[in-house]
């Protein structure tokens, strides 16, 4: 298992376990940040000893020593604060180098755990939502600890400082400075629940609008077309309000917190500075003038740094709500079962024996039910009915993208449950009615997953599937970018690219749905030509939603309702299958 995936063997679901398993995300760099905080402490040193070099000049000034002793002072300070400046480039490159590394590792376990979850699930999740995940979750992870490491040992060294020197020159005044705990206890308790619902709250209505974003540019050619802008800006904006609402309330609650914070801490530094005030002047405790700013100074620095830490909480919280967020993705969702025997280069023989997979309640289409069916190898079969009718799930189980709830799939006679579905795969091609094409090139969409192809073997089939005409237009023929989902080419264009795609493949199973939908005449009669040269080396699946595409395939297999109604040759059903009969009338007859 990934080591990051790892860390993720505990369910995430109290704030303890979430801090042991940030704890494991970082356990690869903890030489880095041992040796990151040793360096912190040495840099940060002046800011944590000013009160005792604030205090050793006071006394000085006070018993009139020499100005070559002030001097002297004054030189050992400036040595001490210069060397804040190297000490803080490397502090920052080795924090940062860290966090960085981590985040990198976590981001790319994300991406392996996505590439393998089940299709189903795939189905049900929103693009934005994992986005978020992917960025913003990580980035939260990220952020605390760079805020953990800069809080902790900032706050941490100076309450250890003020604590050590104070039982040292003045204990009686440890028990103030011990005050300070209990009542930063105090407020954190006071306040992580109304923190960590408000923090919940507007990451929810943060994951919503990004929903809701992509949706409005999904939808933007449909709004446009029937001048919905104004109901689709009322749409969005209702979700924006809901995000400003959302975060006004974290910012708010966050607010309430510094608020009581700063005025108690602020409150009990005033007491301490009157109280060792008074007690100097009353000479009750032996107290010298620096004494009384070094306990003045320390206890600033006390409250300051409690402060500080109790200023962590809302980082916390983000941090711990992103680890729980990013739980659910790495622990809950399920995995598509895995095979490990790696096939032989496939004859392309595909079996379906009693294979069922029932879709989800209020999922479309009616899954597969029963089915028994082969593919032999050099035959076009074309899987035709209404929709919903089981087409595309069945040729989904052949490519091994979902597995049956009963029966088997075999490929060459053996069980592809068995099977490396990536191997498996990897002899697939699989061309859909919306052609999917990258942001890239037209050699990157071509060679998609293949490495470096040479130009020799990308032109012919270009030629064969009718692409090398408009290819050879485009401004810089094969090392044209498309731009986003292939925009620079018509439907047509992006289809016959698909299809190009495929055959490059020379794939053993080649799944077609509706190959020809987005083409004229005379583009479907060369597409078509194109297929049937290269049949013999493979079984052929056509997912068919026009009849016509498909009249002259090996064998036409009609479905409905996730049965194999009948299967035969196009003249075979018009006789005899009433469902056939009716699908090729009804589109004989549309206009």
């Amino acid at each position: 298992m990934n080591p990051t995936l790892a860390a993720f063997a505990e369910p995430a679901d109290s704030t303890l376990a979430a801090l042991r398993t940030y704890a494991q995300l970082f356990a690869g760099q903890r030489a880095r940040l041992a040796a990151a905080a040793i360096v912190y402490l040495i840099k940060h040193s002046p800011a944590v000893l000013l009160p005792v070099i604030t205090g050793i000049t006071v006394d000085l000034l006070a018993e009139h020593a020499p100005l070559t002793t002030l001097l002297a002072c004054a030189a050992g300070t400036a040595l001490l604060i210069a060397q804040n400046l190297p000490g803080h480039r490397l502090y920052i490159h080795l924090i940062s180098h860290a966090v960085r590394d981590a985040e990198a590792a976590l981001r790319s376990a994300l991406a392996e755990r996505l590439l393998v979850l089940s299709l189903p699930w795939w189905w049900r999740q929103s693009p934005a939502a994992l986005q978020t995940k992917l960025l913003r979750d990580v980035e939260s992870v990220g952020l605390l600890t760079m805020a953990l490491a800069d809080g902790v040992l900032g706050c941490g060294s100076g309450i250890a400082v003020a604590l050590a020197v104070t039982a040292w020159r003045a204990p009686q005044f440890l028990w103030l400075f011990l005050c300070t705990v209990p009542l930063a206890a105090a407020l954190v308790w006071f306040t992580r629940k109304r923190l960590g619902q408000a923090q919940n709250q507007h990451r929810e209505a943060i994951e919503t609008l990004g929903n809701s974003a992509a949706e409005m540019a999904r939808l933007l050619p449909l709004t446009r077309a029937h001048g919905l802008e104004p109901a689709q800006l009322e749409r969005v904006g209702g979700h924006i309000s809901e995000a400003a609402r959302t975060g006004l309330a974290l910012d708010q609650a966050g607010g309430r917190f510094g608020a009581m914070a700063w005025v108690g801490f602020q409150g009990m530094n005033a007491l301490c500075l009157f109280v060792a005030a008074g007690i100097y002047a009353s000479g009750w405790i032996a107290l010298t003038l620096g004494d009384v700013v070094l306990l003045s100074g320390f206890f600033a620095t006390l409250t300051n740094s409690v402060l500080g830490l109790a200023n962590l909480v809302p980082q916390i919280h983000r941090g711990i709500e992103a680890i729980r967020s990013l739980d659910l993705l790495l622990r809950s969702a399920p995995v598509q079962a895995v095979g490990t025997e790696r096939p032989a280069r496939s004859h392309g023989q595909v079996s379906f024996e009693a294979a069922t997979l029932a879709h989800e309640v209020g999922a479309a289409g009616a899954g597969v039910h029963a089915i028994t069916l082969t593919l032999a190898p050099g035959e076009t079969v074309a899987l035709v009915g209404p929709s919903g009718s089981g087409k595309t799930t069945l040729a989904m189980l052949a490519c091994g993208l979902l597995e049956p709830q009963a029966g088997r799939v075999l490929i060459d006679g053996v069980a592809l449950a068995t099977l490396d579905p990536q191997a498996w795969r990897r002899q697939v091609a699989w061309v859909p009615q919306d052609a999917l094409l990258g942001d890239g090139t037209v050699r990157d969409n071509l060679a998609f997953g293949l490495g470096p192809v040479d130009d020799a073997a990308l032109w012919p089939v270009l030629h064969e599937t009718g692409c090398k005409a408009f290819v050879e237009r485009l401004p810089q023929g094969l090392d044209t970018p498309l731009g986003h989902h292939g925009h620079r080419l018509s439907g047509g264009e992006r289809q016959r690219l698909a299809l190009a795609r495929a055959l490059l493949r020379e794939p053993r199973l080649l799944v077609l749905d509706e190959p020809t939908s987005a083409l004229d005449g005379q583009s479907e009669r060369i597409v078509m030509a194109a297929l049937e040269r290269s049949r013999a080396t493979r079984a052929t699946l056509v997912i068919a939603h026009r009849l016509s595409t498909v009249a002259n395939a090996d064998r036409l297999v009609v479905m409905d309702a996730g049965h194999i109604v009948d299967q035969g040759r196009h003249d075979e059903l018009l006789a005899r299958c009433g469902l056939y009969r009716r699908l090729w009338q009804d589109e004989e007859s549309a206009p």
